[in-house]
């Protein structure tokens, strides 16, 4: 969006300048991180341009290149802003005082499914970072890190709130990471593929039946 204007005089004293407000810059990174989300998606990383991401956000290319200084700035950005979106999220789920571990399983495979409907770009976008990912067999890149450290606090988050309730659990807090981001990332892939063949408590109910040994019930731990 260009804020260049015509020049006008200076307003006489006393009158009413008609100033623009200026966005915040967290505002500006906000909308630039969102456009992103979708032009990637839907484009491809290497398809889209920055112009195609600025004019998607309402600015200019340069407020992309001052906020992230390069595509590739743009797309870390956006692997750790979602990927603490999603943490948050999970975190928030199961952060419930009263709940046995079972419960908050279901509840957390409830909430990841509704933020997977919310988040259908993201999960398009997360396809193309897995395969860029695999393709060059990157160990260090921003997408590969953010993934180490979102299983490592999934994790420790399993941990806490297993020694909370006293529920012991069925398989290793670290394997129990790992089949909670699979599960997460292949539902939600099949959802994006069939939407209407998975329910939507599915995952909530297998996640359930993980950590509670494969009990049927919410309260069997």
């Amino acid at each position: 969006m260009s804020t260049a204007r015509p020049a006008t005089p200076p307003p006489q004293a006393g009158a009413r300048a008609d100033v623009r407000r200026r966005p915040a810059r967290e505002e500006v990174r906000r909308a630039v991180l969102d456009a992103a989300a979708q032009v990637f998606a839907r484009q491809g990383i290497d398809g889209a341009s920055l112009d195609d991401v600025a004019a998607a956000a309402g600015f200019t290319k340069g407020a992309v290149y001052s906020n992230f200084g390069s595509k590739e700035g743009l797309v870390a950005a956006l692997v750790e802003d979602r990927t603490s979106a999603y943490l948050d999220l999970g975190l928030e789920a199961v952060d419930q005082a009263d709940a046995t571990l079972v419960e908050r399983a279901r509840l957390l495979g409830d909430r990841l499914t509704a933020a997977s409907e919310e988040q259908r770009d993201w999960h398009l976008l997360f396809t193309e970072l897995w395969q860029r990912a695999v393709r060059t067999a990157s160990s260090d890149g921003a997408f590969v890190e953010r993934r180490r450290e979102l299983r490592a606090a999934v994790s420790s988050a399993i941990e806490a709130h297993a020694r909370e309730t006293g529920a012991a659990l069925p398989l290793a807090a670290d394997d129990l990471a790992t089949l909670l981001m699979a599960l997460a990332n292949g539902l939600a892939i099949e959802r994006l593929v069939a939407p209407g063949e998975v329910p939507d408590d599915l995952m909530g109910r297998v996640l359930a039946l993980v950590v509670g040994g494969g009990g049927s019930g919410p309260d069997h731990h």
